[in-house]
């Protein structure tokens, strides 16, 4: 599967985990992407750290909008209703506990929940953004992101080496390869994607994972 497919699936397969009537905010590179498949019926409203509520999906080629981005600089359209206001604001809604669901890329994810996503100013990758606020304001915390680096090490590891966002605040995670959730237990495999078989995560993934009986075939 390439990149691209991947990061699809991963989209696809986190829209499925929300709600009507929840607000959720996305964050930057494949989370973005989740917005493609909210549909109207869904009732869900995106919020977006840089200022606004009302995210809609990506605008088709030659129709963006260069003021109209989200907080990761990538073109966005807004759906009726949208609401713009400052970063005070928006960061006041999340540190408030109004957001539901945030979704978030990651570097590490560990044994107990905690998110890795951010690197050394300087040394390259993305920067703290509200990533801190993020995981402690939202009522749940998803991880999307692919199931192992580019040098085919694994991402979900027994103990992050990177600097940390959160301790203990992630509650599920979706890759390309699966869906775990993070519980008092440990970390539980729910789901692998199609073509994927337990013994493929398992070798991919250096944490501790219980694998129930009832593992099923991801849902997209």
């Amino acid at each position: 599967m390439g990149a691209d497919a991947s990061r699809e699936l991963i989209a696809r397969r986190v829209a499925r985990e929300l709600r009507g009537g929840e607000v959720v905010n996305l964050g930057i590179g494949t989370p973005t992407l989740v917005a493609n498949y909210i549909t109207p019926e869904m009732d869900i409203t995106l919020h977006s750290e840089n200022g606004f509520v009302g995210l809609g999906p990506a605008p088709p080629s030659g129709q963006e909008i260069p003021d109209l981005v989200n907080a990761g600089g990538q073109p966005v359209t807004v759906v009726p209703g949208a609401c713009f206001f400052d970063t005070a604001m928006s960061f006041a809604i999340i540190r408030g506990g109004h957001v539901d669901v945030t979704v978030l890329g990651a570097l590490e994810v560990d044994e107990e929940g905690s998110l890795a996503n951010w690197w050394i100013p300087g040394k390259g990758g993305p920067g703290m953004g509200g990533g801190m606020d993020l995981v402690v304001g939202a009522k749940r915390v998803i991880v999307a992101m692919e199931h192992t680096r580019r040098d085919g090490a694994p991402k979900i590891v027994r103990r992050c080496t990177m600097p940390v966002t959160a301790k203990g605040e992630v509650n599920l995670i979706v890759t390309d390869m699966a869906v775990i959730e993070v519980t008092k237990e440990g970390l539980v495999l729910r789901e692998v994607a199609p073509g994927v078989s337990t013994s493929d995560v398992l070798a991919k993934t250096e944490a501790r994972l219980i694998v129930p009986d009832d593992v099923r075939e991801m849902s997209i």
